[in-house]
């Protein structure tokens, strides 16, 4: 059997056909790269459900990416260029990532999935980032994906899987300003955080760039691979 891995899902207005109506949807490129990694994706609703009833029947957790993670989280009053609030996809997901670090199932947290890992452990985020460095390379317009380089942390778990450096398609506005307990292991040229990792789990990585839209399907393969043992 492959591995059951659940992708956590955006709810959002959407049009189809003759529909216009909310719908639970994410990007297919993380289904696609879940099942080119040999796994089975199954897609997660925000829901009031009980997480350990979720996890029962899953065997790793990818934390999609998406709109910004509500800044009460962390303990700060609202950017004025922070939008797009879910807060019932907020309270879900950490519900998940909870239970999942618990029972060491393993994590891949991608974009707003990174940042969420960062604030469950006790972290902040920068929640407009071209203020801290100066520039809008991680955005440059809005649909636009960002190239750039990323340095990995020796013998880091994420060293392991990328190498040494790795570049990188990059679409957000926030970072990350404190990873709370966990281990940084990742850098863009800026000195952005870019990756947080718990060495203490299976597998629990975070990357702030958007890997399921490139053509490099190793933090795939290393999720499903994770499963198996």
């Amino acid at each position: 059997m492959r591995p059951l891995i659940g992708i956590t899902t955006y709810v959002e207005q959407a049009r189809w056909g003759v529909w216009d109506v909310p719908a639970a949807l994410v990007p297919h490129d993380y289904v696609r790269q879940v099942e080119e990694a040999g796994g089975r994706p199954m897609l997660l609703p925000p829901s009031t459900a009980d997480a350990a009833e979720v996890l029962d029947v899953l065997d790793g957790l990818l934390l999609a990416g998406g709109a910004d993670i509500d800044p009460g989280r962390y303990g700060q009053a609202a950017h004025p260029e922070t939008a797009g609030l879910r807060p019932e996809r907020d309270g879900a997901e950490l519900g998940l990532l909870d239970v999942a670090l618990a029972r060491d199932l393993p994590v891949l947290g991608i974009c707003r999935g990174m940042q969420l890992m960062a604030v469950h452990a006790g972290g902040r985020l920068v929640q407009h980032l071209p203020e801290a460095v100066g520039h809008e390379r991680h955005r440059p317009a809005l649909g636009v994906y960002g190239d750039h380089p990323v340095r990995l942390a020796r013998g880091s778990r994420a060293q392991l899987v990328l190498g040494d450096r790795v570049t990188v398609r990059s679409y957000h506005h926030q970072g990350v300003a404190d990873a709370g307990s966990l281990a940084v292991s990742g850098w863009a040229d800026d000195e952005t955080i870019e990756v947080v990792e718990r060495a203490d789990r299976r597998f629990a990585l975070g990357v702030l760039w958007h890997p399921e839209v490139g053509d490099d399907p190793r933090l795939f393969d290393a999720l499903v691979a994770a499963t198996r043992g």
